[in-house]
């Protein structure tokens, strides 16, 4: 096993983990737990010692017990790329509701370990593509999941450039605003979930589903995450929504396919964000 761990302490440490993960994002979806505790978290971080990131606060391990908890873990300290909290995505993953059979986009796969649980959700027959900008993470990522035949690595940014049909797009790195490519992605019924960070380094998760009459979107919870690479939308200060409209935004739209109208919260190149409802 990677890092020395010996296979039954990590198995045992995973079970009461996932089942833990689950309660603290208040997830009822058993197949998430399952996922949670057949993915081996320490095969996806660096060889201990762990810097091992809770409450602001560092703590450095080589105590696989303290992987098993809903904290953050290094993957390279000196650009703040880390492995993220476990119950903030068992949430997000519930979300989107990935089922056996369909594709999944992951953007920002790092290393590949919320790949796996993916993975893991929709098997059988589905497939994830998952998209990591940082040649040496998506290398790792690679090497990592070579056990799941399901995944595809692409060392490239999954902005601005045609991409798959998707049932689920997961992005774990935060933006201005969505790629329009990810919103022409999305099947029917599909789903979209990203960190939408109009403010620098803090926003809502917003979750978009691709419905009849557009494209329906909703803000979850506040959260922050390291920026997209490789990203060509910048902020702008006209473009600055307040806490309010984050919070009333029901719609997003493609521009060559609507203009925006009275309804809109905030507007860019491609895309704008609407306190409408999809009808």
């Amino acid at each position: 096993m990677k890092n020395g761990m010996n296979p039954e302490a990590s198995q045992q440490a995973r079970a009461s983990y996932a089942a833990q993960i689950v309660r603290l994002a208040g997830v009822e979806n058993s197949r998430i737990e399952e996922a949670f505790a057949e993915v081996a978290r320490e095969a996806f971080l660096p060889d201990p010692p762990w810097t091992v990131i809770s409450m602001g606060s560092a703590l450095v391990t080589s105590n696989l017990a303290d992987i098993y908890d809903n904290v953050l873990v290094a993957l390279d300290a000196q650009r703040g790329i880390n492995n993220g909290e476990p119950a903030l995505h068992a949430a997000w993953i519930d979300a989107v509701g990935p089922q056996p059979g369909e594709t999944v986009i992951h953007v920002g796969a790092g290393t590949g370990y919320y790949t796996a649980i993916l993975a893991c959700l929709v098997e059988p027959r589905g497939r994830i593509e998952a998209f990591e900008y940082e040649a040496d993470l998506a290398a790792k990522a690679q090497r990592n999941l070579q056990p799941c035949p399901s995944v595809t690595v692409h060392a490239t940014s999954a902005f601005g450039r045609v991409l798959p049909n998707a049932d689920v797009i997961y992005v774990n790195a935060g933006v201005v605003a969505p790629d329009v490519e990810w919103l022409r992605a999305l099947n029917p019924g599909g789903r979209l979930i990203f960190p939408w960070q109009p403010q620098k380094g803090w926003g809502p998760a917003v979750l978009v589903t691709r419905r009849a009459g557009g494209f329906s979107a909703r803000s979850l919870m506040n959260v922050g995450f390291i920026s997209c690479t490789g990203v060509a939308e910048k902020p702008s200060i006209k473009n600055l929504p307040s806490e309010a409209d984050l919070a009333a935004v029901r719609s997003i739209w493609i521009r060559s396919e609507r203009e925006p109208d009275a309804s809109a919260v905030a507007v860019y190149n491609d895309v704008w964000f609407s306190s409408e409802e999809v009808s």
